[in-house]
């Protein structure tokens, strides 16, 4: 005895998706409810997530704030490399000065 397998029509997912992602529905619940696999509908999910993350532009989703947090961090990552440039100059300078006393005593 072969099982049989359900389909679904594009707008019964659309629809189905529509709850979780633009309802702010949890995954479990919408599938319990509409009597679809957790794991069905997730899948239904992340393809319809990557589809929007797709279609948008790169700087559209940022807000204000969102795009005040990036310019922060941007400065903040500028000044950690340049400590990071400095510190490294220092290590290379004390294994020179430490090879030199090394040789030195010698």
């Amino acid at each position: 005895m072969g099982s049989t397998r359900r389909s679904f029509t594009d707008e019964y997912k659309a629809s189905a998706v529509s709850f979780v992602l633009d309802e702010n529905r949890a995954i479990n619940e919408v599938a319990r409810n509409i009597g679809v696999h957790e794991m069905t509908l997730g899948k239904w999910v992340k393809k319809e997530r990557d589809a929007r993350e797709a279609a948008k532009e790169p700087d559209e989703a940022l807000t204000e704030s969102e795009r005040a947090e990036l310019l922060r961090l941007r400065d903040e990552n500028k000044s950690v490399k340049a400590e990071n440039a400095q510190l490294q100059m220092q290590v290379s300078f004390a294994k020179k000065v430490a090879t030199w006393f090394a040789k030195d005593q010698q």
